[in-house]
């Protein structure tokens, strides 16, 4: 097997609301992939997806109903402190809610989360020891 990631699935409530989130709001632009009831995102080299939740957990079986952390987050990458108070400053005009304001982190760098309009974990980091490409994706050292 690869090492590799191609795609998440977010599942979501209402995929409206999701909709003008990621698209309106931050300016993403679906793919023609997209369907009625699901919505792709060109992340670089991942796909992001937005699926129905009841819909997603009727795929995998499992019920629906569930509270709490689910130990997994999303992470947006920036290449300065200024980006990410930046980004933290959209998504909460935007209507998501910051959930732990952004500040120095114990690794070296500068973070801090927000909860999407589904409660979907996002990171939003500065690394001081991660670069990036001439395509804008990420290089790990």
């Amino acid at each position: 097997m690869h090492p590799r990631l191609n795609l998440v699935t977010l599942g979501v409530h209402d995929l409206s609301r999701s909709l003008q989130f990621y698209r309106d709001g931050l300016g993403w632009k679906p793919s023609s992939a997209s369907q009625a009831e699901i919505a792709f995102f060109q992340l670089g080299g991942l796909v992001l997806a937005l699926y129905p939740r009841t819909k997603l957990a009727e795929d995998i079986t499992i019920d629906v109903v569930g509270t709490g952390f689910s130990g997994i987050t999303l992470a947006y990458n920036g290449k300065s402190r200024a980006e990410v108070d930046e980004v933290l400053q959209l998504v909460k005009q935007l209507g998501a809610r910051v959930v732990k304001p952004a500040q120095d982190v114990f690794w070296g760098g500068y973070s801090g989360y927000f909860a999407d309009p589904d409660g979907h974990l996002w990171e939003v980091a500065w690394n001081p020891f991660f670069k990036f490409d001439a395509a804008d994706q990420l290089i790990l050292p």
